[in-house]
């Protein structure tokens, strides 16, 4: 009987101490895990004979594992939304690809743009060719085009990104280069014209605007997988105009009178007439209208490539005109001769103006902040 209760304590022991040292290591499922897979293994056949004890072990080792399924995600089909609009304004960030989200305009920055000038567009016209006599006054009474030899406007812009479409400047925009003709049409005083030359008339623009860029890649899409950004720009401002002095040369004979109906010292005719037009500067309204692509460089600098058409508004000289000539004059006996006399006019309010326009094709550096 003795024998018979050792035997049973000792088997006792044997079932209740790994059930004891398995609970005392609940904080590691790790260890919990390679038990139960240990006794799905190799102790199926004792697990059947143990019966109660068996259902009882397997509830204490699955018992930290009763954890809270996570929720499933709902299946979306369909393309997402575009970038940009104002539908997903809110989630702009969960749709752009890397590029996008780096080409974004932020913050304050300073631009610096060199463009050269494709066309220069506008006309100088004499405003006084209503004026008596005024065919004796060379100038560009039919009109003449701009004459310009390499123009390079040059730009200055300090300004800051609203947001990741709109951004607004002010800018300092300088244009030289840009000429009087060097001949012109001027009137014969016979409904005709006549061709002159021309000395001098450089043109210089000083300009300041106020613009405002709007990134437009919402609606055209990614251009270069997102590393260009199309934008449309716009800007009004106040352009200094300024026409240097210069010269107009008529050698045309222009006769008066016929010498055999002339009497001596009586004027016949006029020719070799210079006319000194004082230069002038003019304060005009101008306008821009700019296209391009934006892409950015290391650094936080960005380039812009661009076409812009500037209209900056009226060029005119002062009026004053100092008309130098040779006059004839009369013998008496059908002949006529120089005059030995200097002939000198000073005319004023004889202004000539003219539009001024241009088309550039540039690049913009602009240093964001």
């Amino acid at each position: 009987m003795k024998k018979f209760s050792v035997f049973a304590v000792l088997t006792g022991l044997l079932f209740v101490v790994p059930g004891a040292t398995n609970a005392a290591y609940t904080g590691y499922p790790s260890y919990q895990g390679a038990q139960m897979m240990a006794g799905a293994a190799g102790q199926v056949g004792y697990m059947q004979n143990t019966g109660a004890r068996a259902m009882q072990t397997a509830g204490a080792y699955n018992m930290p594992y009763n954890r809270v399924a996570a929720a499933q995600p709902n299946r979306v089909t369909g393309a997402l939304p575009r970038v940009g609009s104002s539908g997903t304004t809110a989630g702009r960030s969960y749709y752009q690809p890397s590029d996008y989200e780096r080409l974004a305009d932020s913050g304050l920055y300073v631009g610096l743009s060199v463009a050269y000038t494709a066309s220069v567009m506008g006309s100088l016209s004499a405003d006084y060719t209503g004026e008596e006599d005024a065919y004796t006054v060379p100038g560009a009474f039919q009109g003449a085009d701009f004459d310009s030899d390499s123009v390079i406007p040059l730009q200055l812009s300090v300004g800051a990104a609203i947001n990741n479409d709109i951004r607004i400047d002010f800018s300092y925009l300088r244009y030289s280069g840009i000429s009087y003709p060097n001949t012109v049409q001027t009137s014969d005083g016979a409904g005709g014209f006549v061709e002159a030359q021309v000395d001098g008339g450089a043109i210089t623009a000083n300009t300041t605007m106020l613009n405002v860029y709007y990134n437009i890649d919402s609606f055209t899409g990614y251009l270069a997988g997102g590393a260009l950004r199309p934008y449309v720009g716009a800007g009004v401002g106040i352009s200094l105009n300024t026409i240097a002095d210069y010269v107009v040369y008529d050698n045309t004979f222009y006769s008066v009178m016929d010498p055999a109906y002339a009497g001596a010292g009586q004027l016949t005719g006029i020719s070799d007439i210079y006319a000194y037009h004082n230069g002038g500067t003019t304060e005009s309204f101008a306008f821009m209208l700019e296209g391009g692509v934006t892409t950015e460089m290391q650094g936080g600098i960005k380039l812009d490539f661009f076409v812009r058409y500037a209209n900056l508004g009226k060029v005119k000289t002062s009026g004053s005109i100092v008309l130098s000539q040779i006059e004839w004059l009369g013998d008496g006996a059908a002949g006529e001769y120089e005059a030995p006399y200097d002939s000198v006019f000073h005319y004023t309010n004889w202004y000539e103006s003219g539009r001024l326009g241009m088309v550039d094709v540039g690049v913009r550096l602009r240093l964001q902040f």
